[in-house]
């Protein structure tokens, strides 16, 4: 079975929005996120994986938080979610990087956290000195979109 679009829609506004999900759920935890993390990964963290699978390691990257709001992904329709900020990775100024492959969005700043999506970069990116990465937001043009499916 699948979902239609006006339920996969309710999953992603409730996800990245904390949107209530009238009749079937809320964001009325008593210490719910108001932040989840982009991580950049060098390999695909695949199905069983988690926000340190594969995660890209260099001086200066960490994770970066982006709020739970509409702010951040504006209107969600027909099961698509569209990013409207940029997010931008911190520089690498030292160590080896590598070449991001996927992005994932997940719930914690650090450690073997939840990944709640991921997939892949495009292009991929070589991480080297004096290169900041970016999530492309709608103010980039082609911006990232997360699809409930």
């Amino acid at each position: 079975m699948s979902k239609p679009n006006t339920a996969e829609t309710a999953v992603l506004k409730l996800i990245l929005t904390a949107a209530a999900w009238a009749n079937i759920a809320d964001n009325a935890a008593s210490g719910p996120l108001t932040n989840l993390y982009w991580s950049l990964h060098t390999a695909d963290p695949g199905e069983a994986g988690n926000q340190s699978t594969n995660e890209i390691s260099y001086t200066g990257y960490a994770r970066v938080a982006a709020a739970r709001s509409t702010g951040t992904w504006g209107t969600i329709t027909n099961g698509v979610a569209t990013l409207q900020v940029n997010i931008d990775f911190g520089e690498m100024t030292a160590g080896v990087g590598g070449t991001v492959t996927h992005i994932g969005l997940g719930v914690g700043s650090s450690g073997a956290t939840e990944l709640l999506y991921s997939g892949p970069a495009s292009p991929n990116v070589t991480i080297a000195a004096g290169l900041t990465p970016r999530v492309k937001g709608v103010p980039a043009g082609s911006p990232t979109t997360i699809t409930e499916d």
